[in-house]
């Protein structure tokens, strides 16, 4: 098995899943969201070093051709991310599974499972899978984040999909062309995702970000937790899935995409978050989040 890109590793986190968990994020993403806040996992380093002379500790340096970070000397100050041009970052390691494996272990007594998040970590979902075989023998719970572009139901995902016990998929937007407009891609298999994992027992949570002046939020609150409560209602499911409803805020976001398509965009008020848990309760939902 090759080894993989990590952007960062958070040994404990109480956010990405149920109970105390390390969050791994992968680097790479096949979407290129408007309001992205952690665009530097986009895409991996291309090497080309423009980010090197800025850096004021020298943490940074070309080694055969390659861009290459010194973690000890760094004091993650992100002039790097903030000057590359290609939504990336130099601040990556290459791990194996036995690498990650060895991280996971030393915290395996304070938490409950572990999360893979990104970018977008289904790209590697090979080395996951390897990756969770090793993880269940802990004990461990597995879970990943995703955005849904990538059909599950697909043979050749089905030793992966085995090997996660829970996963938690973003819906941007309802509307196919709002969605293209907004991430580059339909959202056709992300509802396919969503239903998928539903009818599994597989989906913990559905999460969709608010954004005002720019997305039909109703619509899209309306139109997907009708579909969470129906497969909850179908599936008779031990535990309802979670429908988070995520406030849109500017920090992390591209300057550019900013002063441009988000020009009129502010984080939404707890009326209109209010006014949409409605919406979602409506639905026969009462497991909803505001964040």
């Amino acid at each position: 098995m090759k080894n993989t890109r990590i952007n960062k590793i958070i040994n404990f986190s109480n956010v990405d899943g149920p109970g105390n968990r390390m969050s791994i994020f992968f680097q790479g993403c096949n979407y290129n969201c408007l309001y992205c806040h952690n665009p530097e996992t986009i895409n991996k380093c291309n090497s080309c070093g423009i980010c090197i002379d800025i850096c004021p500790v020298k943490a940074l340096s070309i080694v055969e051709s390659k861009v290459c970070w010194n973690k000890k000397n760094c004091i993650n100050c992100d002039r790097c991310i903030d000057i590359c041009e290609s939504n990336s970052s130099p601040k990556t390691i290459d791990y194996s599974v036995e690498e990650l494996l060895e991280k996971i272990k030393k915290v395996s007594g304070f938490i409950r499972g572990i999360t893979v998040s990104g970018g977008e970590a289904i790209l590697n979902y090979k080395f996951i899978t390897q990756l969770f075989k090793e993880v269940k023998k802990l004990g461990l719970t597995t879970f990943v984040d995703t955005n849904g572009s990538i059909d599950l139901r697909d043979k050749i995902y089905s030793e992966f999909v085995c090997a996660t016990d829970k996963f938690m998929v973003d819906i941007k937007v309802w509307d196919e062309k709002a969605h293209k407009n907004l991430t580059g891609y339909g959202n056709s298999k992300v509802i396919r995702s969503i239903e998928f994992l539903g009818n599994l027992g597989k989906l913990y949570e559905v999460r969709t970000v608010v954004v005002p002046g720019l997305l039909n939020n109703i619509e899209t609150v309306t139109k997907v937790s009708h579909m969470i409560g129906e497969i909850n209602s179908k599936n008779k499911l031990d535990e309802d899935i979670i429908y988070k409803l995520i406030k849109y805020r500017q920090i992390g976001v591209r300057k550019e995409i900013l002063e441009r398509e988000l020009s009129k965009s502010i984080s939404p008020d707890e009326k209109m978050m209010k006014e949409l848990s409605k919406i979602v309760r409506g639905n026969k939902i009462e497991k909803v989040i505001i964040i």
